[in-house]
């Protein structure tokens, strides 16, 4: 497990090169919906399983039980719901996807309430080649929002960084790991990387100056600007939730201490004066307040400040290690991971009544993110020697292992919904 003092700066990155997910979902919530996933007319010449890959980021939310029960099914089906609904299934999802004349793919798709026996509506999507697994996530947005009622994850995509030899990679990746495209390589160590809100951009700490130094890079273009490079350490970036602002952590006076900056760059603003190590900063969702981890009282905490500075206010008092905070997007939830006899174990805390709960049964967990629709979060942890992604549900009921061909994983961020 990273130590407290350096976790921002000397993180340890065994990491894999191939960005390929198996998926394995553990545990039951309190209720799955059972759909009906027709295989879409079409599949079979599409370079992407449209079927599956819907039924898999239904699956793995573990909200839902995947059914095969309405083979032959299209969007322009009449299906005799009443008949889907006696096999067991309380929604149907069928579609089509065809190849158009100028290289592009129609994929089209419709969903029903068996129980209510209701058009729950559809859409259709022309799309290039490479955006079907996005379109095939859209499509599973849908169906988890109008089901549930709350927003899909499923279009939103993750970072995190692997080393493979002597090189560190940034990589991109959709929700469900796939599709990971490189952002950034270096044979000096990447760390801590954090999404911009507008979702196209990503600020880390590199060491190529054989240093740590803020960067900002543009997903799309792959350009990149230096944002923190003052004497001393940079590290530990988060983004304000407008985009306007960088806060991070600064060694220049001495000490680690937080600083609030100009997200183009320019002179950084110290938060505080303390004499304590204060670290891995993150914003409440209202931009109103920062969380942070000091070792003000002697051991490292979880603390609140306003943006403007201040009185600290403590929020963890249950052990006497605890680091790595995110707070969900909703502010209602605070993760963290805390030291409870030797293991490292991600929690969740309730930020209205401070109750907090282990929901991990693993002993080397880190990083933890929130998805932005605040029902997930994924981390790292050691999974039968090796490093490895999960998600998991709040209550700890749900989780899904991402696990690398080889190698390690680490330092994953979930990236905001897709605009």
């Amino acid at each position: 497990m990273k130590n407290f003092l350096v976790s921002c700066v000397l993180g340890v990155l065994a990491m894999q090169a191939q960005a390929q997910f198996r998926v394995e979902v553990s545990g039951v919530g309190l209720t799955q919906i059972p759909v009906a996933i027709s295989g879409f007319r079409g599949d079979d010449q599409s370079p992407q399983k449209i079927a599956a890959i819907v039924q898999a980021d239904l699956e793995r939310s573990g909200q839902f039980k995947p059914l095969d029960t309405a083979p032959g099914l299209d969007e322009t089906a009449r299906p005799d719901l009443s008949a889907i609904r006696l096999r067991g299934a309380d929604a149907l999802v069928a579609g089509s996807v065809s190849r158009l004349a100028d290289g592009r793919y129609d994929v089209r798709f419709r969903l029903w309430d068996t129980v209510r026996n209701q058009d729950l509506g559809g859409q259709s999507h022309a799309v290039p080649a490479g955006d079907l697994r996005l379109t095939a996530h859209r499509i599973a947005d849908f169906v988890y929002e109008r089901l549930t009622g709350d927003k899909g994850i499923f279009s939103t995509r993750l970072t995190y960084v692997t080393k493979a030899g002597s090189s560190y990679r940034l990589w991109v990746a959709d929700a469900d790991g796939e599709n990971a495209q490189p952002a950034f390589s270096s044979p000096e160590p990447i760390i801590s990387p954090a999404w911009a809100p507008n979702g196209n951009q990503l600020a880390y700490v590199s060491f190529e100056a054989r240093k740590p130094v803020v960067y900002v890079q543009d997903i799309d273009s792959g350009k990149r600007r230096l944002v923190a490079s003052f004497k001393g350490s940079n590290s530990a970036p988060t983004w304000s939730p407008d985009g306007s602002s960088i806060a991070l952590t600064l060694s220049r006076d001495g000490g680690s201490q937080l600083f609030v900056m100009d997200a183009r760059g320019g002179e950084p603003r110290r938060l505080m004066q303390s004499s304590a190590i204060d670290t891995e900063p993150v914003y409440s969702p209202d931009g109103k307040s920062i969380y942070f981890v000091s070792d003000r009282g002697g051991a490292p905490q979880i603390y609140r400040v306003g943006v403007t500075g201040g009185n600290a206010e403590r929020i963890t008092f249950s052990g006497n290690y605890n680091i790595s905070p995110a707070v969900s997007p909703d502010g209602k939830w605070l993760a963290y991971i805390s030291r409870v006899s030797g293991a490292f174990k991600l929690h969740v805390m309730d930020l209205v009544s401070g109750t907090a709960v282990a929901i991990t049964d693993t002993t080397a967990d880190e990083s933890p993110s929130f998805s932005p629709n605040s029902r997930m979060v994924i981390y790292a942890t050691l999974m039968q020697g090796k490093e490895a992604l999960m998600t998991a549900s709040l209550d700890g009921r749900i989780k899904a292992r991402l696990a690398g061909q080889s190698g390690d994983i680490r330092e994953p961020d979930w990236g905001p919904a897709q605009k």
